[in-house]
């Protein structure tokens, strides 16, 4: 019989329907993906033999559980994602506040249906997708809003006295019996509503104002929490934490191509630019090093964290940037070079918290940093490695490129430039494609005139030429040929 067909409980108790706690619905059905090797978390990167196997044995153990870590680690998402492991269907008793299971009714609301009509009882059914409640911590968040409190206006509608527990109004969590409930930030939440949630937590039943009420709730809670939290606006509060069975730590993608897969994914990007701007492999890799530079850099506060959105939005920047572009010359498409890559500063700056000298070097300058920084740790992957300690008169493989720089006015790379005016201008150094052919031989050619700009700024990042920003576009010169020159 479909769930569709039982409309009263005399059907639901003729179909055989067992009623099943919120938690064993999750391990039963976690059980049962683990046994087929289906991923229950699908669409989260980098955590497969991490978080996402001690998440796994948190809920076979039927904990409530705190995601514990910086932003943008896929805290919430990991949440909804338990949404897929529930039942696709749960019966509940119809217009109940609190999803009262038929079988099990505890409501007052139900009692007296069901004392009233049987079997004939009706019922409604609830989607798993309707089993997920969320709520942010903020200081304004009181006992009334998550636990429930008395309704006067309902008291003067029903005519009833305030003793009468049909004035309760029932909070957020009452309302999401038979269902997972997220508190996100949960530091932020005062010490005080913390404690509300003692009761429910360890005995699954609730107080609202002196009401002796006993409601044994089926959750399954939730929290997510970020360390800095702790120091910079509150604390969990010690005897709730003890009430969490478990708490687990999260963290950022630990190499480039978990991070490339997860802005790939997450980037909102509309069609056309997708067909339009193609991206080469070494932009997409350049652009994920950028987030893990400073996740390690000296300017940026570590403690606050550099969330994986950084990339992402940084991603959606560089490709608007090359869409600008293509649309300012008339074109149909385009690549994305490596100066486009001033257009993912303002992601940058939106998004990394700065130390002390950190502000002094002021938020855009530190995101050229971190720019500089990426080229400078890649470039090695590329080509041969450039001493830093190499002696003055010590032959290295650029000396050819230098010294075309040192005998020349500069060179010039336009934001505006056409793809053939760009790649006219790369070619037009013989010393920088020779220096490709030797090192680079079989690299894509769709993909090298980014590979030699690469070459340009790591030089520019050690510091063997220099590079110039001016209104529309870069400039490369010799490092000292303008004093030389007496310029």
């Amino acid at each position: 019989m479909k769930h569709t067909d039982i409309k009263t409980l005399g059907q639901l108790v003729k179909s055989g329907y067992q009623s099943k706690k919120i938690k064993d619905e999750l391990r039963d059905n976690l059980r049962e993906n683990i046994k087929a090797g289906k991923d229950s978390f699908e669409g989260v990167w980098g955590y497969e033999d991490s978080v996402i196997p001690e998440l796994e044995r948190a809920i076979l153990s039927r904990h409530n559980i705190n995601l514990l870590g910086l932003r943008g680690q896929a805290k919430t998402r990991l949440a909804r994602l338990m949404v897929n492991l529930l039942d696709e269907w749960i019966p509940v008793v119809e217009g109940s506040e609190i999803n009262d299971d038929p079988m099990l009714p505890m409501s007052r609301y139900a009692l007296e249906l069901i004392a009233e009509k049987g079997d004939d009882t009706p019922i409604s059914w609830l989607h798993r997708e309707d089993r997920f409640y969320e709520k942010l911590a903020t200081p304004d968040v009181t006992v009334a809003d998550l636990i429930g409190d008395v309704d006067p206006i309902k008291a003067a509608n029903l005519k009833l006295s305030y003793a009468d527990d049909r004035v309760i109004h029932f909070g957020m969590i009452p309302r999401a019996n038979r269902c997972i409930f997220v508190i996100n930030e949960l530091p932020d939440l005062q010490a005080r509503i913390q404690v509300s949630l003692f009761n429910i937590l360890q005995e699954g039943d609730i107080q609202i104002r002196g009401f002796k009420l006993r409601l044994p709730l089926d959750l399954q809670f939730v929290f997510t929490a970020n360390p800095e939290d702790y120091t910079n606006r509150g604390s969990i509060v010690t005897p709730l934490k003890d009430r969490i069975g478990s708490q687990i730590l999260t963290h950022y993608p630990e190499d480039i191509e978990t991070a490339r897969k997860i802005t790939e994914q997450e980037a909102k990007l509309d069609a056309r630019q997708s067909e339009s701007i193609y991206v080469p492999s070494l932009a997409k890799d350049l652009l994920e090093q950028v987030s893990f530079e400073a996740r390690e850099s000296e300017y940026v506060d570590a403690k606050s964290g550099v969330s994986a959105r950084t990339s992402i939005t940084a991603f959606e920047n560089l490709l608007s940037t090359a869409e600008r572009r293509t649309l300012l010359n008339g074109a149909d498409t385009t690549m994305v070079r490596l100066s486009d890559f001033t257009g993912i500063i303002p992601a940058i700056t939106g998004k990394i918290e700065l130390v002390y000298e950190g502000e002094q070097e002021g938020a855009d300058g530190v995101a050229e940093i971190l720019i500089d920084d990426a080229v400078k740790s890649l470039f090695p992957q590329y080509f041969p490695k450039i001493n830093k300690l190499e002696r003055k008169d010590e032959e290295t493989v650029y000396d050819e490129l230098l010294h075309w720089f040192f005998q020349g006015e500069g060179f010039e790379l336009l934001d505006d430039f056409t793809d053939e005016e760009y790649k006219r201008a790369l070619d037009s150094i013989p010393a920088l494609n020779q220096l490709i052919k030797d090192h680079q031989p079989e690299y894509p050619e769709k993909d090298v005139y980014f590979l030699k700009e690469l070459l340009l700024w790591g030089l520019v990042s050690h510091k063997k030429l220099n590079k110039q920003r001016f209104t529309d576009g870069y400039e490369f010169k010799d490092l000292y040929s303008s004093f030389l020159k007496g310029i």
